[in-house]
């Protein structure tokens, strides 16, 4: 398979708070977390604003760079078929927080994320998920290619896929979620077209997102 092409660069940042911090201000309880890592509860406290370009796993604090427009216009475009797609409770949202776990703490951000419920209300519950959806960039591929889909199967979320871009064009691999099992089988891998049944019926030209 053919190297995707810089979809987010640089790599997501890892590295201890304070040196983060360097690099853009962090807020100041960023930097005085406790050893066992952030809570649930201080989590759900946090202004909206703090909670951009950050995942929580595990408790600690992983932080990435903005998105580049090209990866949000992709994001958007695909999330706007969706929602058009999506029967009723479904809808579909970009860059929300999704709940994986209370203890210890794992927030998600996938780059799509078809739901049910109150669109005001955060974080989404793996019950209330769908789809998830990951836009591969060249600093997140062991998350996108291997994290995230065994932590979105370990919760139960019935389907996830991704999105990757190389030297043909936009690729989609979808993967549907073994209930007994908690992995995911892949079902599919499309190149010029996505057409599925599953989650629902869907169809879209690959070309036209980029």
């Amino acid at each position: 398979m053919a190297a995707p092409l810089p979809l987010n660069e640089p790599s997501t940042i890892q590295a201890p708070l304070k040196e983060v911090d360097k690099m853009g201000a962090l807020p100041e309880w960023m930097l005085s977390l406790p050893d066992e890592g952030i809570t649930a509860e201080q989590y759900d406290r946090m202004p909206v604003e703090d909670c951009r370009n950050i995942e929580i796993v595990d408790g600690s604090i992983v932080v990435s760079p903005a998105a580049t427009p090209r990866h949000n216009e992709i994001a958007m475009e695909l999330a706007h078929a969706l929602k058009r797609a999506a029967p009723p409770p479904w809808r579909a949202t970009i860059d929300s927080d999704l709940r994986i776990s209370e203890v210890p703490l794992t927030n998600r951000r996938p780059d799509v994320l078809v739901y049910r419920g109150d669109p005001r209300n955060r974080p989404v519950l793996p019950g209330d998920a769908l789809l998830a959806v990951e836009i591969m960039s060249t600093g997140s591929v062991s998350t996108d290619r291997f994290s995230k889909p065994v932590e979105y199967a370990q919760a139960g979320i019935p389907h996830y896929w991704r999105l990757e871009e190389n030297s043909s064009g936009l690729t989609t691999y979808t993967f549907a979620l073994n209930p007994a099992s908690r992995e995911y089988s892949e079902t599919g891998a499309y190149h010029g077209a996505l057409k599925t049944e599953q989650p629902f019926p869907f169809d879209i030209d690959l070309p036209a997102l980029l």
